[in-house]
């Protein structure tokens, strides 16, 4: 599988990662060959939050890999904290809280990426760089991120951070492309020239911050999948169209679509099914033309301006 570096930090990864929301579902056995699978495709970076089954995935994890500090050194770990029952927690104590219980549960040392999840608009960023510094220089976090967040967001973090924010994930897929849409509709007045996201994607170009792309395959959030959905008669068409021309699934192909795009987006893809990790992964041997991509972005409803 291709690498990228992961903003500009010095973790060099897998271009697709696994999310790993729903690893809590699978018994350790089973649990262990998801895993095991994806490190032999290439897949090394496995992304995690505090709330994944209530911290239940992240320990479901590490047992069924029985980690250690050489299956360790072999994969960057992800996660994430600030969701709360009914509200967002971006405090220093919470942060603080949130990073020993990841470690605990991950059974580690240290945490390679550590995301922001979903923005706390009652945010301090100067009690989130206490926050982060702390982690820093105790070694328990590598490096940061945030996920969710617009461009000004993250300026504001960043006039108080020590160091560079490296990710930004946000919701992404051939259905869901708000971040997109406006880059075309400059200066109209139709509704996909409404500017909804700051233009992140060029925000994060301009400052070497990888989008990593989650929920690639879903419609609205996690309504459920759009790839061989009846709902989406036009764009799956076209996916099996470039599928069977390619030589790949219609999954890959829905892969395919983020990864030519030149942000070098990173995909976080949720499948707990081996064969399907290693239908998505056949991604990295193909790449559409200017065309197909093209093709793609309309067959999902989308109209050029």
């Amino acid at each position: 599988m291709k690498k990228i570096k992961l903003g500009c930090s010095d973790l060099e990864v897998g271009e697709i990662s696994l999310g790993c929301m729903r690893i809590n579902e699978l018994n350790l056995k089973d649990a262990a060959h998801v895993i095991e699978n994806a490190m032999e495709l290439g897949v090394d970076l496995f992304d995690h939050a505090d709330i994944y089954g209530k911290g239940k995935s992240e320990e479901v994890f590490a047992e069924a890999l029985q980690i250690n500090d050489d299956v360790r050194e072999k994969m960057k770990l992800q996660t994430k904290c600030g969701i709360r029952e009914g509200y967002f927690d971006f405090s220093k104590e919470h942060i603080l809280e949130s990073v020993e219980g990841s470690l605990r549960r991950l059974k580690t040392d240290y945490i390679d990426s550590y995301l922001l999840h979903r923005p706390d608009v009652l945010m301090e960023p100067e009690e989130v760089a206490e926050a982060f510094t702390t982690l820093k220089e105790s070694g328990k976090v590598r490096y940061f991120g945030v996920s969710n967040q617009n461009p000004m967001q993250m300026e504001l973090l960043k006039k108080y951070l020590k160091d560079d924010l490296i990710v930004n994930q946000l919701q992404l897929s051939v259905v869901h492309t708000p971040m997109i849409d406006a880059g075309f509709n400059v200066n109209m007045m139709n509704d996909a020239a409404v500017v909804r996201d700051s233009s992140v994607i060029e925000y994060c170009r301009l400052n070497d911050i990888t989008i990593q792309a989650w929920s690639p395959f879903q419609h609205v959030m996690i309504e459920g999948p759009f790839v061989g959905n009846d709902a989406f008669p036009e764009v799956n068409a076209k996916l099996q169209e470039l599928a069977e021309k390619k030589g790949v699934t219609d999954t890959a192909i829905a892969t395919a679509w983020i990864l030519r795009h030149p942000a070098n987006i990173q995909p976080v893809v949720g499948t707990m099914n081996p064969q399907r990790l290693k239908d998505i992964a056949e991604t990295s041997h193909i790449e559409l033309t200017r065309q197909e991509w093209y093709e793609l972005y309309r067959a999902a409803g989308n109209e050029l301006p």
